[in-house]
């Protein structure tokens, strides 16, 4: 080896994924095709930053410590990796978690012995005690354990590391550094030859843990939704259309609703104005309110201290491109945009409507989030990505006009809810307007769909309002019994896909 200038222990980021990916497959030579994906890589730094370790010499990535926060009652000591990391979805991970959940270590080989393994267990310690967690928990690989498994029990050969017998290079290094053996554990890990499929559960404890109170955090696990199902009705201007706007903003803030959720198109009456001109023509006119009513509804969310869906609106991009879009606006005064991806053959034909590309959930103070216009919610594909970035709350903001188009949007958005194991809430409008084309009837119903097991509702359904009726419907989730639903429902929707089989691929 040549001459050493710099070792640097820093946090990993998505941009170490190729020299990560370099010195694992030195690490596991003896596992083929045994590296990190970099999509995996990329969500462990969004969740967790701060669990993702890295050492460096002369600037080349040699080794990582990869981990997550888990609530560890709801694994215990019998578990496998797939459990507790969900199948490499890190759905597992929570902030309000009591253990760090180590879930890689490993050294290139070219630069063993210069305790850069070390360096990296006492960077988890140190975090570990910052953030007041437990304890430490990993399986631990006995890559020594092949060689004596014909005349050893793994509780024998344990004994022999112990007492400096047998020489295993990670459990002896593990033991070295203040973990102590809780339990064997068999097929922890698939393909683990070396370790005969076993691995040992290791454990550090945080001496200086303190029981957390139960103040409030900023990960909630109690969310309040807020749905409101809008009345057309004509409006002379757009101020008084602000004050129907803030009358429910302020409804959904007094029963300290996290957020608020508008229908699509909640804003189509301010076109009876331009009801002269044909049907394309008007919905452009109307797309210059749209910045408008952002800039208001996210002076709205600061002041009722609620986040707001805006529903949906017209929008006219740089290149004359008609699109429908709207905006989550924060209550930190800050907004995220989204856009319908499908678009009903009638809105291309009559409005010229055009599509957006664009599929991601939006990182909330309540935690990730996905919204889907109306017709997006039939096709499953989009709420399964959201699905795979972490989304726990998914809102439909939708307008049908008949009540065979609200079944649609309400069938496939309870099915939304059971095989992503998240909740959905759907919010429409109902009334007439008589003086708007195209925009003549509405129908809706709004709901908060569940997922359909032991801790939800039988029938999926949290609550619902009175169709075709103005109202507000206020209802809680919680997200604490999602993270359960993955781990111990009757079915496991998520967990148990087939990937070996089959995917859904974002090709963006």
């Amino acid at each position: 080896m040549e001459e050493i200038g710099k070792i640097e222990l820093r946090h990993l980021t998505a941009k170490d994924y190729n020299g990560l990916k370099e010195s694992m497959v030195a690490a596991y030579e003896n596992w083929r095709d045994s590296y990190w994906s970099r999509e995996s890589i990329e969500k462990l730094v969004r969740i967790f930053p701060e669990g993702q370790l890295a050492v460096l010499v002369d600037d080349k990535i040699v080794g990582i410590a990869l981990s997550i926060i888990v609530k560890y009652g709801m694994f215990e000591d019998t578990h496998n990796y797939n459990e507790v990391t969900a199948n490499e979805t890190f759905k597992t991970h929570t902030p309000k978690g009591d253990v760090l959940y180590g879930i890689e270590v490993f050294i290139n080989p070219e630069y063993r012995g210069m305790r850069l393994g070390r360096r990296l267990y006492d960077a988890r310690k140190e975090l570990c005690e910052r953030l007041n967690l437990k304890a430490i928990v990993f399986g631990g690989r006995i890559p020594n354990y092949h060689k004596y498994a014909k005349e050893l029990s793994p509780k024998e050969y344990i004994q022999k590391v112990r007492q400096k017998e047998i020489h295993d290079p990670t459990l002896n290094f593990q033991l070295s550094n203040d973990f102590h053996v809780k339990k064997v554990i068999k097929n922890y890990q698939e393909g683990d030859k070396e370790s005969q499929d076993y691995a040992v559960l290791l454990q550090w404890d945080n001496i200086y843990y303190e029981k957390k109170p139960s103040d409030i955090t900023i990960n909630k696990s109690i969310v309040r939704l807020g749905l409101i199902q809008w009345q057309m009705r004509p409006y002379k201007d757009i101020e008084e259309l602000f004050d129907q706007a803030e009358f429910f903003v302020d409804a959904v803030a007094g029963y300290k609703s996290d957020f608020a959720l508008f229908p699509e198109f909640f804003n189509a009456p301010l076109m009876a104005r331009y009801n002269h001109l044909n049907e394309a023509d008007a919905i452009r006119k109307l797309a210059q309110y749209t910045d408008i009513i952002r800039d208001k509804f996210l002076q709205l969310a600061v002041t009722y201290n609620v986040n707001i869906i805006t529903g949906s609106m017209p929008y006219i991009s740089d290149d004359n491109q008609l699109y429908n879009i709207g905006h989550l606006c924060h209550r930190n005064g800050t907004f995220d945009t989204y856009k319908k991806i499908h678009i009903t053959p009638d809105e291309k034909k009559v409005w010229g409507l055009q599509g957006g590309d664009y599929v991601d959930v939006i990182q909330t103070d309540c935690g990730p989030v996905g919204i889907l216009i109306c017709y997006d919610v039939e096709f499953p594909e989009l709420s399964r990505i959201m699905a795979d970035k972490d989304m726990h709350i998914l809102f439909v903001p939708f307008l049908t006009d008949t009540q065979n188009g609200y079944s649609r949007v309400r069938y496939c958005a309870r099915a939304r809810a059971i095989e992503n194991e998240c909740y959905v809430a759907i919010a429409g409008s109902v009334g007439n307007l008589p003086k708007v084309e195209n925009m003549d009837i509405q129908y809706a119903q709004s709901v908060v769909f569940t997922p359909c097991d032991f801790s939800f509702p039988a029938n999926g359904i949290k609550a619902e309002s009175t169709p075709n009726t103005e109202m507000i419907l206020v209802a809680d989730v919680d997200i604490d019994l999602l993270r359960e639903l993955h781990t111990y429902g009757a079915v496991r929707n998520l967990k148990d896909r087939r990937g070996d089989i089959y995917e859904v691929k974002y090709l963006k």
